[in-house]
């Protein structure tokens, strides 16, 4: 059992896209779904599917690469850990890379990307950061 499985999933997705794989399986949870399905919206992942198998389900991400067989995701950051949460107003929501990545929130509107959370007007934990 990991102590913090949002950077288990962060960490597994780095070194796959690294290890230039297609696709990495992660074990299942609704949070990791969230997120996983935040980041498929907003282009840096292929897709997903719920693998259906016994003892527990397994989420399987279809990673993304462009022309030169280059990762989409060029770095992930854990931000809130267990040890240390970070929480954010919609006004103190940082920018990543000037525009050119993304904060994971989890907010009362569920898990959102900071753009989407300064439309919503809400604030929330500030899970990771994606470039």
């Amino acid at each position: 059992m990991t102590t913090d499985p949002i950077a288990d999933l962060l960490t597994r997705i780095r070194n796959a896209a690294h290890a230039r794989k297609p696709s990495v399986d992660v074990p299942w949870a609704r949070q990791k779904e969230e997120i996983v399905r935040v980041l498929v919206e907003e282009g840096y992942l292929g897709g997903m599917t719920v693998v259906e198998a016994t003892p527990c389900n397994v989420l399987r991400i279809d990673l993304r690469y462009d022309a030169q067989r280059k990762p989409v995701i060029s770095g992930l950051k854990r931000v809130s850990r267990p040890s240390l949460r970070v929480y954010v107003g919609v006004k103190d929501i940082p920018a990543v890379r000037r525009g050119l990545g993304v904060n994971v929130l989890s907010t009362p509107k569920g898990i959102l990307v900071d753009r989407t959370a300064r439309r919503e007007n809400v604030g929330g934990e500030l899970l990771c950061t994606v470039w």
